[in-house]
């Protein structure tokens, strides 16, 4: 049997990292991809392939991310002092995904299967996950530093102005990418793992 570790080890290197760079170790290319594997294969209930998916470059990301500082400062400027730097942060990156989930999607399957479907909204949110979970540990792999954001409150209008996003899509994440900085990087502890899991054999 094939060894896992190589995945396993990708998984372990996958942390939140924020001291990120407008440069990119890979082409555009090669993030677009990433994003097209994690489409195609991604897990999806009844393979409905219900997730979307846009990737920002250059002023694209650069203008979302100025978006989401005006919108913060106009509707919660008390909030501007903690969020504001956060923001700015992000803008500095080099690229963000967008992940959304396409609710017409089920439309695809049987009656019988889509109302079973509509019955556990909660797998939908599992698919969601692990998209953005896919690309966050492969764009890892590759080399960039990411980390996931979810302004869709503030942000969604204007994205659904400018890139003419069906309503039907719902945003679900963004998660911004960038070479790493040279910002330190402390590992975390993992409390709670002790007793987190039993075996029966």
């Amino acid at each position: 049997m094939a060894s896992t570790t190589p995945f396993l080890t990708a998984v372990a290197s996958r942390h939140s990292r924020y001291d990120l760079l407008k440069a990119s170790p890979v082409p555009n290319s090669r993030v677009v991809e990433i994003v097209n594997h994690a489409l195609a294969d991604g897990p999806s209930p009844f393979n409905v392939r219900s997730a979307r998916c846009i990737v920002l470059f250059g002023e694209h990301h650069t203008d979302i991310w100025q978006h989401a500082y005006d919108v913060t400062e106009r509707d919660t400027p008390g909030a501007l002092p903690i969020l504001g730097p956060k923001i700015k942060g992000y803008k500095a990156a080099y690229g963000t995904v967008l992940f959304f989930d396409d609710s017409t999607a089920s439309s695809t399957l049987s009656p019988r299967f889509q109302a079973l479907y509509k019955q556990f909204p909660e797998w939908e949110e599992h698919s969601a996950g692990m998209h953005q979970y896919i690309v966050w540990t492969a764009l890892t792999d590759e080399g960039l530093g990411c980390n996931l954001q979810h302004y869709q409150a503030s942000i969604q209008p204007y994205m659904g102005e400018k890139y003419s996003i069906p309503k039907s899509w719902r945003c679900k994440a963004q998660l911004v990418f960038g070479s790493l900085g040279d910002g330190p990087y402390e590992k975390k502890e993992k409390p709670g793992l002790e007793g987190a899991m039993r075996v029966y054999e």
